[in-house]
Order: C-alpha cells, then structure tokens, then sequence
C-alpha cells in the first residue's frame, strides 16, 4: 500500500530522538535503577484546586461539545493573562484554545506556511520543530546559535539568512533545550527584521512562567509586532499539566479566525471540564506554582555546582525552564555516544544535543524532571562517566 508524502516530512531524527528515552522506560520496567533525565515532564502533581475543578465540571454533566475556539470564560482568563504579563491589548477574539503548545505551533504553521515557504529557526530547536513545519511542507533553515553565546540567537546571523522565500522567524524564550532567554535589545532587532521584511514571528513561551534570570518580554508586546506575532502558551510546564493538553494562541484577529475554521475540521473543541479546570489554573493564586517554579530554580543550581569542578563535564548555566545543557566534548565522545554509554552503564537516561539539531553536538540535555537526592546522584554518575573517559583518554 502507498502513503502520502507527509510521512516521510514527519519522520527523521526528531522523531528518532526519543528512542533513548524509550529504551530507559523499558529498563526501568525490567527492574533496573535509571533515572529518567530525558523528558520535560514535571514530577510534580497538578495543583489540587485544578483537579478538583475538573472533578466538579464532571460532576455537573459538562461533558458534551464545547466552543471550537475555546469557552469564553478561558478565553477571557487567557487574554487577561496576556495583557497583565506583557502590555499586549488583548481580546478573547484573539485567543483560540488547542490541545497543548505543540497543537497550537502545528495550526499556526499550516495557516501561515506554504509548500516551499522558508521558515527561520534558532537551532538546536525542539526535537518536533523540523516536522512541525515540514508537514506543511515549508523549508526550515536553522540560524545556530553557539554553546559560546550561551545559545543566544543572534539578530545578524538572522539577517544574513533571510531571503525573498523567508515566511516566518520561529523561537522560543526561554529556549528548550538551553533555557536561554532572549533580552528585550535583541528581540527590538528581530522585530525591526520581521518588520522589515514582512515576516511572521512564531513565539513560543511555554517556559516564560520558569523565568530565573531576567525579564520575560513577549515580543507581541513591542511596536508593529502584534499584527505578525503569533504567541503561543500552555498550562504544561508552568502547573505540572502535561497530559492535559491544554494550550492557546494569541493571535490577530484574521489568523485566530483561519485557527478556528482548522480547529473545526481538526478537534472541534476541547473537553469541556478540562477547560474548566484551566480557568481556576489561571484565575487563582496558587502558592504551588512559585513553589514548583523555586524548585526548579534548586535544581538548576545544584546540578551546576555538583558539576562545577567535574573534569570532562561543563554546565551551562540556564535563564529559566527545566532542563540544563551539558558540553561533554572534552570526553572525546559524541553527545549520543556518551548518552549511550551513561544509560547502559551508569543507569542515567537524557537527550543527546545532535538531536536538537548539530549546533548542540557534543552537549547533553539533562531534564531537573526528578528531586534533588536524585539529581544529586544523577549528577555524581556522570560525573563518574566522564572520569572514566577522561581516565581512558590519559592511558591512551
């Protein structure tokens, strides 16, 4: 039997990056010690106002079609999330609700790509991005951003790759897998290109919520953006909600219009209590969020400073999100070598940087998915990885 096209421009190496993690799971299942470094799944529970708030929209028979944009009243708690964090003047009429961040990044490249349109994307990018935007069969040009610049897009090296094919600049801040995020100077010179050049700009900020270091700017917010920015945001990482799926764009007018006829053909609509639950996750003051986000904020500083002398390992100290990247190229191994090598023989599973795309070769990601005693001992296990390479390197 033949299949279309699509599923050759939908599979390849990201779809391949989670075979390590896969073989982790099925050791864990088997009986081994691994701890599971490999994916960005909170460890911790959704806040229990949130379930609580399902439990209760099940109770009351909301279980039937809702609005294909999203209820009014979520829509509404999500522009007014919008407005308060970033100065954009936001409706509920941009605001089209979907099944999580990478629902929402997936309609927006089908409405705003053609086949053959360029697409600019800070690499090393998120494992599904290339997909993501081949599935529409748009071309994604990576701009690599360098371990050196601490995995900061620079706007120059965006300038020199655009060009009369370029339909849209995609980024995340803070940036998975780097946790880097991008200061308002060089986000007022990626407007000023997008501008420019009549470009969409698709923003990702999933992570704005796990903010460390610095001030989160939403690029919508700045002049001229608001009309050519797509922002997208979920509930998944900043509440532990993951597997809820729960995700938005906020978008002009004419583009929320185009994601809703698409939602319409796609998911016409989310569960109706899971939208209910959203509006208590944004309407309420829950004390668990600041407590998740410091959390992280611990974790991020204990893997630097257990890692801080580790001959052969050097952490790269993130801006915000969950996970810290590691160059391990003074071992003398590939990152998926090395990745290989610390699941088999020390029990650790994370995501080799090749499969963020090439600029992160030679680096590890590692999830703070897990708690500080376990992180501890992830951290002295590959701190006891990298010794026995550079141990074999000296006897060589």
């Amino acid at each position: 039997m033949r299949f279309s096209d699509l599923t050759q421009r939908i599979a390849g190496d990201g779809a391949a990056a989670w075979d390590i993690h896969y073989r982790a799971l099925a050791l864990r299942e088997q009986g081994h010690d691994i701890l599971l470094l490999s994916v960005g799944d909170p460890d911790f529970d959704t806040p229990a106002p949130i379930v609580q708030a399902a439990i209760d929209s099940l109770l009351a028979g909301n279980t039937h079609y809702a609005d294909v944009r999203g209820k009014r009243t979520l829509r509404d708690a999500i522009a007014r999330r919008q407005q308060a964090r970033s100065g954009q003047a936001v409706t509920s009429e941009q605001v089209i609700v979907l099944a999580g961040a990478q629902c929402a990044l997936f309609s927006v490249a089908q409405c705003v790509l053609n086949p053959g349109d360029e697409v600019l994307v800070a690499e090393p990018m998120y494992v599904t991005y290339e997909a993501v935007f081949g599935a529409c069969g748009a071309v994604v040009i990576p701009v690599p951003v360098r371990s050196e610049n601490g995995f900061r897009v620079m706007p120059e090296d965006v300038a020199a790759r655009i060009t009369p094919r370029t339909r849209a600049l995609a980024l995340n801040s803070p940036h998975n897998p780097s946790g880097a995020s991008l200061p308002r100077s060089t986000w007022q010179a990626l407007a000023e290109l997008c501008i420019g050049h009549d470009l969409w700009l698709i923003s990702d900020e999933v992570y704005s919520e796990l903010l460390f270091d610095g001030e989160h700017l939403s690029p919508a917010s700045l002049p001229g953006m608001a009309e050519r920015t797509a922002t997208l945001n979920s509930l998944s990482k900043s509440h532990a909600m993951t597997g809820w799926r729960i995700g938005w764009v906020v978008a002009p007018p004419a583009l929320a219009s185009h994601l809703e006829n698409l939602a319409l053909c796609m998911l016409y609509g989310l569960p109706d209590f899971v939208q209910d639950a959203a509006v208590v996750a944004l309407d309420n003051h829950l004390p668990e969020l600041a407590v998740m986000r410091e959390a992280y904020r611990q974790r991020r500083d204990l893997v630097c400073a257990v890692l801080a002398d580790c001959p052969g390992v050097r952490a790269l100290k993130p801006d915000g999100g969950m996970f810290v990247m590691l160059d391990i190229r003074a071992t003398g191994l590939s990152a998926q070598a090395f990745a290989d090598r610390l699941l088999e023989r020390h029990g650790v599973s994370v995501l080799a940087g090749e499969a963020f795309g090439p600029s992160a070769a030679g680096h590890i990601r590692l999830g703070l998915v897990v708690d500080t005693e376990q992180l501890r001992e992830a951290c002295q296990r590959i701190a006891r990885c990298a010794h026995e390479l550079m141990e074999a390197q000296a006897h060589a």
